[in-house]
């Protein structure tokens, strides 16, 4: 196992800059995910730490030393890509021994390691068969299973799964999930899928534009957004937004209206904030509840246009105050056909607000009652 440290790492191709100076800890034996939308960084600041591109700026620090200028095979790295890289003339049992042929690792130490591997993988069965003879899911772990048998101090995974049909993608999810509390190697893993990356991460790295937006675990970034982009991007559906505009506010608490006239406030710190000032509120689609009249409480009515039954879960798509929203059906008593009217709440401790710049402002934890 080993610390990755990331200290101003920049990113540039010719005069066009890709990374802007990224800060970040990784410890002992975490699993770290790198997501973000497509151009946001995350697959080359994964293939930086990994070597196989040139740092620009910064300082990038593996198990407490510099290894800016190392080439990618001193690193001590096991890397698996989106593109499985099996050789096809190769039986499994040799394409998971070419990484240690090619360290000189003598025959009675290679067939051990192959053995431990194709054991941890549970494909003992498939080591005398070729790779064609593999199905997408087999193949992946045939890859995951040639950087195992390196023992590297850290994994790096380049979006490994999407290549995989959507069972698969559970399947082998829990798989890697696994084999990161056996092993309890550093693993860090780059996806663009939020869903992903909230339920594999110890800690989510989210990245915007070359930037890191926010830091920190599946349940932080969900309940505890830093700024909109991050609570626009974590959870499906995404989180609902309002426009509205500050009203009152004491050291404590903030009075909104939503633009259409509905007031409410909310257990928020606005210090700097002023009155009149736009703000956006915003609310996730399973924080709607069956309103109960109880202070504490935001009520909308929502003009449902489409009804999207998903077994576990129901989900009403329409209009709030001239804004498109979604909302999870609390229960069956509010089932509607593909269109009607409904009215839900929100729990004034559940709800977000923004400011013009898209950061978050500091919820409290207390629940108040709305005018």
């Amino acid at each position: 196992m080993a610390n990755v440290h990331l200290e101003g790492i920049r990113k540039v191709y010719g005069a066009l800059p890709i990374l802007h100076g990224i800060d970040l800890e990784i410890e002992h034996g975490e699993f770290v995910v790198f997501v973000g939308p497509s151009g946001s960084g995350k697959s080359t600041l994964l293939r930086m730490i990994g070597g196989l591109e040139k740092i620009t700026g910064g300082t990038l620090k593996i198990d407490n030393k510099v290894v800016n200028t190392l080439d990618a095979a001193d690193r001590n790295l096991g890397m698996v890509f989106q593109s499985y890289a099996l050789y096809p003339h190769l039986s499994v049992r040799d394409n998971l021994a070419f990484p240690l042929k090619m360290a000189k690792k003598s025959k009675a130490e290679i067939a051990v390691k192959v053995k431990e591997a194709a054991a941890l993988l549970q494909i003992e069965h498939l080591l005398d068969r070729k790779p064609k003879q593999l199905s997408g899911g087999q193949r992946q772990r045939v890859a995951i299973g040639r950087a195992i048998v390196r023992q590297p101090q850290v994994f790096l995974f380049d979006e490994p799964l999407s290549n995989l049909d959507t069972e698969l993608r559970v399947q082998m999810r829990v798989q890697i999930a696994k084999l990161h509390q056996q092993l309890g190697n550093t693993m860090i893993y780059v996806t663009h899928d939020q869903t992903e990356a909230m339920t594999m991460a110890d800690k989510i790295v989210v990245l915007k534009e070359g930037r890191v937006e926010q830091v920190g675990t599946p349940h932080d970034l969900y309940h505890r957004p830093a700024t909109q982009f991050v609570a626009g991007f974590i959870g499906s559906p995404r989180m609902n937004f309002l426009p509205c505009s500050l009203t009152a506010k004491d050291e404590r608490h903030v009075e909104v209206e939503v633009d259409g006239g509905v007031k409410g406030w909310l257990p928020i710190q606005a210090l700097t904030a002023e009155r009149g000032q736009k703000l956006t509120l915003g609310v996730r689609p399973d924080d709607f509840v069956a309103p109960t009249g109880k202070p504490g409480e935001l009520t909308l009515d929502i003009e449902v246009d489409f009804v999207e039954h998903l077994g576990s879960a129901t989900y009403l798509y329409g209009t709030t105050l001239g804004e498109s929203i979604v909302a999870r059906s609390p229960n069956d008593r509010f089932h509607v056909g593909r269109q009607g009217r409904v009215s839900l709440a929100v729990a004034s401790t559940d709800c977000h607000l923004f400011d013009t710049s898209g950061r978050a402002l500091p919820r409290l934890e207390a629940p108040q009652s709305w005018s």
